[in-house]
């Protein structure tokens, strides 16, 4: 169902995401509410109130798929007076469900290869029900660009306003290297436990920080040169801020090719330079300015950590320009104007 624009001049876009709590709801969705709205958009931005994700127990699925279809009718109802509907990602984790029930037209937000999951037949379908998918990088675009003929890219933004250098940086504090993540992810820093353990031993003074929702299981590091901080959204940022060196390894593989390099720019907002592994879109931010390095091998992570440890000018520099970067191409001021610019058009269209 496609309603008329506003005669105010006001475009009414209703957000239907996953909890508010998930990443790509916060990140892709909820932080352009206000943005958006100085920009002549109300975003009504309707979170789930269920997980999109099923249980572990099987037997509580058919009954968690009941009560999250049921919950998304409230939020389906509000599409069918809206200018735009956006949803970010599938309702349900790697089902199509009910998407096509929302009023149109629709854009379909989209910020990892889900279609690596389940065959990637539920994602196609979605797709083909969109008049516009975005997309968070050129290797999603990629695959996507096969089921819907309306397509754009546009990267995750950084609030660079809450995602800020440290005020009051210590010159004199000990050289800190560090990675936050869930700890699903745990594996891609277990993998480089010797390499985290040759840079403790050639800078004596460093530690390494992990922010996580649950502490990683070391085997051989020193537990007195480690800092553990559970996450929490209050801590986020000063975790990102007071470290020297972020890091962000990732295996080569079709999953993590999608990925959209937030953790990196986090870092680099925060004006951080970072160490990560040279994998889809991590390799474009890496080629838009000398903000990091690169590294594929244990000796080469320890290589590069120790660099950017102990020269602390280069350290700067490379900071400053990461900062200038995200600013300037991936913070929410820049990235509220060409989603404004995509929804008006796609309203326009219908």
């Amino acid at each position: 169902m496609t309603r008329p624009l506003t005669t105010n001049n006001r475009l009414r876009v209703t957000g239907l995401t996953g909890h508010r709590r998930t990443p790509s709801a916060r990140f892709r969705v909820g932080q352009f509410v206000e943005p958006l709205a100085a920009e002549g958009i109300d975003l009504d931005w309707r979170p789930a109130p269920v997980s999109e994700y099923p249980p572990v127990a099987t037997w509580q699925r058919p009954l968690w798929l009941a009560a999250t279809m049921a919950a998304r009718l409230p939020s389906i109802a509000r599409t069918w007076s809206a200018d735009v509907t956006l949803l970010n990602r599938e309702f349900v984790s790697t089902l199509a469900t009910i998407e096509g029930w929302t009023g149109g037209p629709r854009v379909f937000d989209v910020d990892d290869a889900i279609w690596l999951r389940r065959g990637g037949g539920y994602a196609a379908r979605i797709a083909r029900q969109m008049d516009l998918v975005v997309c968070g990088n050129e290797v999603i675009a990629e695959w996507f660009g096969q089921h819907c003929s309306q397509l754009e890219i546009l990267p995750t933004a950084v609030d660079t306003e809450r995602f800020v250098p440290h005020p009051l940086a210590d010159p004199g504090a000990a050289p800190t290297f560090g990675w936050s993540g869930t700890s699903s992810n745990h594996g891609f820093i277990l993998d480089l436990e010797e390499a985290f353990a040759q840079v403790l031993q050639e800078i004596p003074n460093a530690r390494l920080r992990v922010c996580s929702d649950r502490e990683p299981k070391w085997k051989n590091l020193p537990a007195e040169r480690v800092d553990f901080v559970p996450w929490s959204m209050a801590a986020e940022v000063a975790f990102v801020q007071a470290r020297n060196v972020g890091l962000m390894p990732l295996e080569d593989t079709a999953w993590t090719r999608g990925k959209c390099s937030y953790k990196m720019l986090l870092y680099l907002s925060c004006a951080v330079p970072a160490v990560v592994s040279p994998v889809g879109m991590n390799n474009q931010v890496l080629a838009e300015g000398e903000v990091g390095r690169a590294a594929n091998t244990a000796a080469q992570w320890t290589d590069e950590i120790i660099a950017l440890l102990k020269d602390a000018e280069a350290n700067r520099a490379m900071g400053a320009a990461g900062r200038r970067l995200v600013q300037e191409k991936y913070s929410v001021e820049v990235i509220t104007r060409q989603w404004a610019a995509l929804l008006r058009r796609t309203a326009r269209r219908a």
